[in-house]
């Protein structure tokens, strides 16, 4: 939702200003470490995994680290943009055969190169090279003017055009612009979606990356012009603009452009995809205007920090539930801020909060907003509660749940600093519903803050499910890819633990083998 807690440095400007050992650890070591809490990553292990899915022979294409930001450069003036090379897409999502185009702005001019990189798992390296455009001349292009709710829209010139492989597969796809001038690069980001059968529809959540995007500086969903973290109904973001450095947590220049996959979604997509699993890929825009896009699943994941959704995403996602779906909420403050989407402008605002008015009490702007059903707990179990941030310990509250199986947890066990940094509670009387792990919520090491998380499972009603982990920090637990940061701050997760990893397997396989209608 917000984050009182300042950057490290709100105007750290280059990789030069940090260790890159500390910023991007080595690949071959990440897919050591994972090995040994994953053993299932040899190639004839995948196979016996995933059926030889295609995410299998993907997987086993050659990968490189080239993907990787080496020189984004934050002007210190504005605190977010990359002005010397940035851009935005065309699509928030694209289907192979398509043409995507890419915006690009230069200052000072210079001829910019396009690479284009599948993210995944990949021998441990995380990308997969697919293509690189011949360089063209690239101009300043204009910042635009503030419209009404102080919206934001690009109408830069198209420098790149181009058309997705008729065989491309779904995933999440990073444009790596660099110019060549001066040889300083940022990131695009894009999906490419399907249509097929598959296990898994990952969704992304990519609202949420633009609510948190201030660039060019402070134009936030959270910026009202006074204040940098409001929380009424007086902004509007667009998908029509490049993304700016990341501006919670920590300090991460090179992520600028690739919005908030990175650092909260890439982990959980590098492990799946290095087990093999069948999954494709959507974005927050395709749950909202395509009802079909999950029902073609047995699991639905929510990754990371999905807050903001419009009415039409609830109804479809509930709608997904009574087809038969599993739904896993790997996320925290997830189904939070109720947006409407304008689609002249590609661009979201708030309008309401999907929980009562007496549920969240920090930001007193939120009583300007709707409080009206359906609330978010009615949906996943769970939902964001006062004080809405904060971090703790994974406690097992009910180790003869299968979620548990082959873990060896027992009641009382902690898996530490799993929870944060943001969270649900409050559960919701859906019958059947269990809680699976709680604690109190904390401020800080050992100053508890008045919260208390609730990690739910329900059935579904045929014989499905519903699983909220109750964490934005779930994906730490899962594995470390190159470029990876871990949080600190109210609590901090430990990285890949094997407990979580058999968890995250378990909810996965209940769902791959449930039987539901096509």
């Amino acid at each position: 939702m917000t984050d009182p807690i300042p950057n490290q440095d709100p105007v750290a400007a280059s990789s030069k200003g940090f260790h890159r050992r500390d910023l991007f650890r080595n690949a071959g070591g990440v897919a050591a470490g994972l090995g040994i809490l994953s053993p299932m990553l040899n190639q004839t292990s995948l196979a016996a995994v995933a059926g030889e899915s295609i995410i299998v022979r993907e997987n086993q294409r050659p990968g490189t680290t080239d993907w990787m930001l080496r020189n984004c450069q934050i002007d210190p003036a504005t605190k977010y943009r990359s002005p010397v090379i940035e851009g935005y897409c065309s699509h928030a999502s694209i289907r192979a055969g398509e043409t995507l185009e890419v915006k690009v702005s230069a200052n000072p001019g210079s001829d910019v190169q396009l690479e284009i990189f599948r993210l995944g798992y990949y021998g441990g390296k995380g990308g997969r090279h697919i293509a690189t455009l011949p360089p063209v001349a690239v101009e300043t292009q204009p910042t635009p003017e503030p419209q009404a709710q102080r919206l934001m829209v690009c109408q830069w010139a198209t420098a790149f055009e181009w058309q997705v492989p008729a065989d491309a597969i779904s995933g999440v796809y990073l444009g790596k612009l660099t110019a060549l001038k001066s040889g300083q690069d940022s990131y695009v980001i894009f999906i490419v979606r399907d249509d097929r059968q598959a296990d898994f529809v990952f969704q992304c959540s990519d609202n949420t990356w633009q609510a948190y995007n201030r660039w060019p500086s402070q134009f936030s969903l959270y910026d009202d012009g006074v204040n940098q973290w409001y929380w009424g109904g007086k902004s509007q973001v667009s998908y029509l603009r490049p993304y700016g450095r990341y501006c919670q947590i920590f300090d991460a220049p090179l992520s600028t452009g690739s919005g908030e996959f990175l650092l909260w979604e890439f982990p959980f997509a590098y492990w799946m995809e290095s087990l093999g699993y069948d999954v494709t890929y959507v974005s927050n825009c395709d749950t909202h205007s395509d009802p079909t896009s999950m029902l073609r699943c047995k699991g639905w994941l929510s990754v990371g920090h999905d807050e903001y959704w419009t009415i039409e995403m609830f109804r479809n996602v509930q709608a997904a539930i009574a087809h038969g779906v599993s739904l896993a909420f790997f996320s925290g403050n997830a189904v939070c801020g109720r947006v409407v989407w304008d689609e002249a402008t590609k661009s979201i605002r708030r309008v309401g909060v999907f929980g009562p008015p007496d549920g969240t009490n920090d930001f007193v702007e939120m009583d300007s907003l709707e409080h009206v059903r359906p609330y978010a707990n009615e949906l996943m179990g769970a939902h964001s509660t006062g004080p809405v941030t904060g971090g703790a310990d994974w406690i097992c509250t009910k180790e003869e749940h299968w979620i548990y199986r082959d873990t060896g947890m027992k009641n009382g066990d902690k898996i530490p600093g799993v929870i944060g940094w943001e969270w649900h509670g409050d559960p919701a009387p859906i019958p059947g519903l269990e809680i699976v792990a709680s604690g109190p919520t904390q401020s800080a090491p050992d100053k508890p803050n008045g919260g208390q998380y609730t990690a739910t499972i329900y059935p579904g009603p045929k014989g499905n499910f519903v699983f909220n982990a109750a964490t934005i920090w779930w994906a730490d637990g899962l594995s470390a890819p190159p470029g990876y940061m871990r949080p600190k701050v109210y609590t901090e997760p430990k990285g890949p633990d094997p407990r979580l990893q058999q968890i995250t397997r378990n909810i996965l396989e209940q769902a791959r083998n449930m039987r539901h209608e096509t």
